[in-house]
C-alpha cells in the first residue's frame, strides 16, 4: 500500500521537517554563515574555545548551550544550533532551564544532519580471549564507567548473562535459604539480580512477580553459605505491601499481591560471571574493572563498535512552574546510549504496574496509599514513575520532530509535570528498556497539557522492564495522541490514565484532573507478545466529568494481541470514555471491556460508557446497561469487510509514512522467545507453547524451533514450525521422544534470515504420558447474531481431563466443521476466561445451532449446543 507513493511522500517529509539553515552547511563551511550569524554550530571534531560559526564550530552541547543563550537576545527569529553528522559523548546531560528558551515567539531550535546521535555511551575496546573459556572476550572497563545494565554490539543489545537459578529457594524475612551453597561461592553474588517474570497461567509454567503485567527485579545483597539476604528496601517492597485486615489476599494498593507469587521464587537469575554461556551475553566485574562478552556468529570484537551505556541523562528539561523551558525543538537527532542503574541499587525495579515502582525504606506501608493507611502519602497511587534518559519538566512549546530515540536503558523521552503545548512527530522509538514515551505524572502536580503526540513508530520495545508500555500517559488534559504506529509490544500498547483501583473494594475512582484527551487513529499490532491483562489500548480511572470531556478512542485500528487481554480495555474506574469508530479483531477475550459498578453513589449504575460504531468480533448486543451504551457496532468476519478509508486513515498520515521503513540499529538475530511452557501430547511426544520473540532484529522471524532436552541438557528431539502456523496454532508438537529418557525440558530457537537467535530460558520438566481421558464440554454458550455473521462465545471446561486443551471444533447446522486455535485456547481454560470465534457467511432470517468441543491430545470432548436466528437483511 505504501510502496506506489513512499518516494514523493519522504521528499515530502523531508522538505517539511527541513526548518532552519540545513546541517550539510557545516561540514562544506559555506561562506552564507560568518561571525555575525546568531546561529551556532557544533561539530565532533569542534573546538569549545571556537566562535561556533559555520566556519569554526564549537565541539560540545554545553558550549553550544551557553553561546546559544547568550546570542538569544539579540535574534530577530528562531536561532538554529545546527549539529554536524556524528556522535556527541556526554557524561553529563545537556541541561536547559528557562535561559535556553526562544524569546519573543521565536525559538531555539537543535538542528541534527544526517546522521547527528547524542550519547551517552562508551567506546569498549581491547579485547582478548579469556583463557580456559572457550569463545569468552574480556576489556577493560572504559575510564569513569563504573557501572551499566546495557552493552550494544555494532547497534545491537547485547543480553546481560542470565540463567536458571542453580538452587532450590525458601522464602525467609529477609532473602532465602538455598539448598546448597553454590551463590555464596561465585565471584560476586551481590551483582546477581533475581527476576521474577509474570504472565498467564500456563502449562506447566510457574507465575512469579508481583501480578501478570509485572516483572520485578532485586539483587542478591550477601551470600553466605545457604543463606541469601537480598537488597533493602526491594526485598521489603515486594513481599511486605500492606494488606487489608479483612479483605484477605487484597493489598491496600489494589494492585496485584502484597508479596511475590510463587513462595517468592524467581524465574531467572541475572548478571554474574558464572552465567556467560551463550553467545550475545555479557557481564560487568565492577571490582576488575574488567568487561566480559561471548561474540555472536559472525562477530569480530577487534572491528566492532563496542558500546556501554554510562549517562543516565542526555537531555534534562528543568523548567520550574514560575519559570518555564520554553520555545525550544529538537529536530533530526538520535538518541543513544544511555542507562538507568536505581534498579542496581538497594531500591531495585518492585513493579506496581507499567513500570512504576514503589520506592523508598517504607513505601511499601505508606507510598500512594492516602486515605486507606495512617501516614499514606497523597494522592492515592503516586508511587514512583521510571525517568525518561531524555526528559523535561515545566516544558512548553518543546517539539521533538524526525528523532530517533533507540538503544536506551529507562524510558526514552519523559514529558512530564506542567508539559504544556508540545510536540512529539514525525519520530521513531525502538530498543529502550521502559517505557517509550511518557506524559504527565500522577503524583498530584500540575498536569501535562495541550501535548500532541502525532506520527510515530514505536516499535521493539520494552527490552527490559517487561510490563512498560508504548506510550503511558498519566493526568493530562487536551492531549492528542494519533497516527502512530506500535507493533511488537511486550506489554500494552498505549497506557491512559491511573488510580481507578478503589473500585476493588466498592469506593470511586481516585478523583483527577482528566479531560479532553483524545486517542485517535492508530494502528496498534503484535502487541501483549509477553505479558497479560492489558491491552492495545489501556484506560483506567476518571477520564473527565462528563462524556463530553471524558476521553475519545476513536477510528483507531488493533488487532493480533498475543497475551490475555482486551484490544480496549476500559479498566478499574474508567468513567466517561467514548469508544467509537475501531475496527478491532483478533484479542484474545473481549474487544472493549467496559462493564465496572459506578461506586460515586450508591444507585448501581454502572461507569458511564458509549460504545459505538465499532467494526469488531465481539458482537455484544445494543443496550443500555445502567450508563454503559453499547450501540451500532458491527461484527466483522476480516478486515476487507471494513470500509477502506477507515483501514487506511489508522497509522501515520501520508507525509509521514517513510518512517516505518526507516531502520534504528543493525539488522541481527531474533531475541529468543520466552516463557516456554509445555504438555503431554501423548506417549512419545509434547506440545511446547511459548510467548514468542517480538524482538525480531529488523527482520521478521520466519520460523521457531522447539527443542526437546534429556536430564543432562542433550538434545532428544526437535520440531520446527512457521512463524505463520505457530502464530495460528500456538504450539509446535515434538514427537519421537524416547520413553526412557525423560523427563523433558524444551528450549526454543527464533530463525530470521540472519540467522538463529540463542535458546530460550529452558520449561519445567515434563515427561510425556497417554493421554486417553477427554475434556469436559464448555460452558455457556452464546450466539450473537448479525445478519450474515455471527460471534460464537462460550466459557471453556472446568475440566481438560488429563491433557490441556490445544483448541476447539466448532460444528454448525449447515454443515460446516471450524478448528479454533491459538493463544487464547490454549490458555483460556486455566484463566477462566470467555472465549470467541465470528462465524460468517451466513443466511439472514435462518435458524442456526452451533456446537462447540474441546480438544486434546486425548481427542475431541462432548460439546455444548447453542440455536438462534440471523438477523434480517
Amino acid at each position: 500500500m505504501l510502496a506506489p507513493r513512499r518516494a514523493a511522500l519522504v521528499a515530502a517529509l523531508s522538505a517539511a521537517l527541513a526548518l532552519g539553515v540545513p546541517g550539510s552547511s557545516i561540514a562544506a563551511g559555506t561562506d552564507s554563515a560568518d561571525a555575525h550569524s546568531v546561529d551556532v554550530y557544533v561539530s565532533p571534531t569542534g573546538d569549545d574555545h571556537a566562535q561556533g560559526i559555520a566556519r569554526h564550530p564549537v565541539k560540545t552541547l554545553q558550549r553550544a548551550r551557553d553561546l546559544a543563550r547568550a546570542r538569544a537576545a539579540h535574534a530577530d527569529g528562531d536561532l538554529t544550533v545546527h549539529l554536524a553528522s556524528g556522535t556527541y559523548r556526554t557524561e553529563k546531560p545537556l541541561v536547559l532551564d528557562a535561559r535556553d528558551s526562544g524569546r519573543d515567539g521565536h525559538r531555539i531550535i537543535w538542528q541534527g544532519s544526517g546522521s547527528t546521535v547524542i550519547s551517552g555511551g562508551r567506546k569498549v575496546e581491547g579485547w582478548r580471549p579469556v583463557h580456559g573459556r572457550p569463545g569468552l572476550y574480556s576489556a577493560p572497563a572504559p575510564q569513569g564507567l563504573t557501572d551499566t545494565r546495557q552493552l550494544y554490539v555494532d547497534g545491537v543489545r547485547a543480553q546481560r548473562a542470565r540463567g536458571e537459578v542453580p538452587v532450590g529457594l525458601t522464602v525467609t524475612p529477609t532473602g532465602y535459604t538455598t539448598t546448597t551453597d553454590t551463590l555464596a561461592h561465585w565471584r560476586h553474588p551481590s551483582d546477581a539480580e533475581f527476576v521474577y517474570s509474570s504472565g498467564e497461567e500456563l502449562w506447566n509454567v510457574e507465575r512469579n512477580g508481583l501480578g501478570q503485567w509485572t516483572e520485578p527485579r532485586c539483587r542478591i545483597a550477601e551470600a553466605e553459605g545457604t543463606t541469601l539476604t537480598m537488597v533493602q528496601p526491594c526485598w521489603d517492597n515486594s513481599n511486605k505491601r500492606v494488606e487489608f485486615p479483612d479483605i484477605p489476599g487484597r493489598s491496600v494498593s489494589m494492585v496485584g499481591p502484597g508479596h511475590l507469587t510463587n513462595d517468592g521464587k524467581a524465574s531467572y537469575i541475572e548478571n554474574a560471571y558464572e552465567l556467560l554461556d551463550q553467545p550475545g551475553e555479557w557481564y560487568l566485574d565492577r571490582s576488575a574493572r574488567t568487561v566480559y562478552y561471548m561474540p555472536r556468529k559472525g562477530e569480530d570484537l577487534h572491528r566492532a563498535d563496542v558500546e556501554a551505556a554510562s549517562a543516565e541523562k542526555l537531555v534534562d528539561g528543568r523548567g520550574t512552574a514560575e519559570a518555564p523551558v520554553h520555545d525550544v525543538a529538537f529536530r533530526g537527532l538520535q538518541f543513544s546510549y544511555a542507562t538507568w542503574l536505581t534498579p542496581s541499587r538497594p531500591e531495585g525495579f518492585s513493579e506496581i504496574q507499567a513500570g512504576y515502582t514503589i520506592t523508598g525504606p517504607t513505601g511499601w506501608a505508606t507510598q500512594g496509599l492516602c486515605g486507606f493507611v495512617e501516614g499514606g502519602t497523597c494522592p492515592f497511587a503516586s508511587w514512583t514513575k521510571m525517568p525518561g534518559n531524555v526528559s523535561f519538566t515545566y516544558g512548553k512549546r518543546i517539539e521533538f520532530s524526525d528523532s530517533v530515540f533507540s538503544h536506551l536503558g529507562a524510558a526514552g523521552l519523559e514529558l512530564g509535570t506542567g508539559t504544556a503545548d508540545t510536540r512529539v512527530s514525525g519520530s521513531i522509538f525502538t530498543d529502550i528498556s521502559g517505557n517509550g514515551l511518557e506524559i504527565g505524572g500522577v503524583d498530584g502536580r500540575t498536569p501535562a497539557s495541550g501535548v500532541e503526540v502525532t506520527n510515530n513508530h514505536l516499535y521493539g520495545l520494552p527490552r527490559e522492564y517487561h510490563g512498560a508500555v508504548g506510550i503511558l500517559n498519566g493526568y493530562t488534559q487536551h492531549n492528542t495522541i494519533a497516527h502512530n504506529q506500535l507493533d511488537h509490544l511486550g506489554y500494552s500498547a498505549i497506557s491512559m490514565g491511573w488510580g481507578g483501583w478503589p473500585d476493588k473494594i466498592g469506593s470511586p475512582a481516585t478523583p483527577n484532573p482528566s479531560h479532553d484527551n483524545a486517542v485517535s487513529d492508530n494502528l496498534i499490532f503484535d502487541y501483549m507478545q509477553m505479558f497479560d491483562d492489558g491491552g492495545g489500548i489501556y484506560t483506567q480511572g476518571m477520564t473527565g466529568t462528563s462524556l463530553a470531556d471524558g476521553e475519545k478512542v476513536t477510528g483507531n485500528v488493533i488487532h493480533d494481541q498475543w497475551g490475555l487481554g482486551k484490544s480496549v480495555y476500559t479498566d478499574n474506574g474508567c468513567t466517561y470514555e467514548t469508544v467509537e469508530g475501531n475496527v478491532l479483531y483478533g484479542a484474545s477475550y473481549a474487544n472493549v471491556a467496559s462493564r465496572h459498578t459506578d461506586y460515586r453513589d450508591t444507585l448501581g449504575n454502572n461507569d458511564p460508557t458509549l460504545v459505538k460504531d465499532n467494526w469488531w468480533e465481539e458482537g455484544t448486543s445494543d443496550g443500555d446497561n445502567k450508563g454503559l451504551v453499547t450501540t451500532g457496532n458491527r461484527i466483522m468476519t476480516s478486515p476487507a469487510e471494513v470500509p477502506a478509508a477507515i483501514i487506511e486513515n489508522a497509522g501515520p498520515e501520508p507525509a509521514y509514512e517513510g518512517i516505518l521503513e526507516r531502520g534504528a540499529g543493525a539488522l541481527s538475530v531474533p531475541e529468543a522467545p520466552s516463557r516456554v511452557g509445555t504438555s503431554t501430547a501423548g506417549a512419545d511426544a509434547l506440545y511446547a507453547t511459548f510467548n514468542p520473540s517480538f524482538v525480531d532484529g529488523g527482520s521478521p522471524v520466519l520460523s521457531y524451533t522447539a527443542h526437546a532436552l534429556r536430564p543432562d541438557g542433550t538434545e532428544a528431539a526437535s520440531a520446527t514450525a512457521s512463524a505463520a502456523d505457530y502464530k495460528r496454532l500456538a504450539y509446535i508438537r515434538i514427537g519421537g521422544l524416547p520413553e526412557d529418557d525423560g523427563p523433558f525440558t524444551v528450549t526454543v530457537t527464533a530463525a530470521n534470515a540472519q540467522g538463529s537467535s540463542t535458546a530460550s530460558l529452558p520449561s519445567a520438566a515434563l515427561r510425556p504420558t497417554a493421554a486417553t481421558v477427554l475434556s469436559d464440554a464448555p460452558s455457556a454458550p452464546k450466539l450473537r447474531t448479525a445478519a450474515t455473521a455471527a460471534t460464537v462465545a462460550w466459557t471453556p471446561p472446568k475440566n481438560m481431563g488429563d491433557a490441556k486443551v490445544i483448541g476447539y471444533r466448532l460444528t454448525l447446522s449447515d454443515g460446516r466443521t471450524i478448528e479454533v486455535t491459538g493463544r487464547d485456547a490454549l490458555v483460556g481454560q486455566p484463566s477462566a476466561k470467555g472465549m470467541f470465534r465470528v462465524v460468517g457467511g451466513l443466511t439472514p432470517s435462518t435458524a442456526y445451532t452451533v456446537s462447540v468441543a474441546a480438544v486434546t491430545a486425548a481427542g475431541t470432548g462432548p460439546a455444548v449446543t447453542v440455536k438462534a436466528t440471523t438477523k434480517a437483511g
